[in-house]
């Protein structure tokens, strides 16, 4: 998956200042499309920028996990 240029906190911010203007000019602001902040508000709502950070770790940890069910499974089909 490619990696973008905000990081997800950053995302979160510019979603909170557009509570306080217009979409166009957060969009203009950060050079994104408007579509682009109807996406990320829509993934994050109304989530906090230290909720977002919790997120991405249960995600990574819900990979992990996986990686090792698989693993797992794999050594249990060879015996």
């Amino acid at each position: 998956m490619r990696k973008g240029r905000f990081s997800e906190e950053q995302m979160v911010l510019m979603l909170r200042e557009v509570e306080q203007t217009h979409v166009s000019s957060v969009a203009k602001k950060y050079s994104i499309s408007e579509a682009t902040l109807y996406a990320w508000r829509q993934r994050f709502g109304n989530m906090a920028a230290d909720e977002t950070r919790r997120l991405k770790s249960l995600e990574i940890e819900n990979q992990r996990l996986k990686k090792l069910l698989v693993d797992r499974d794999l050594e249990i089909e060879v015996i």
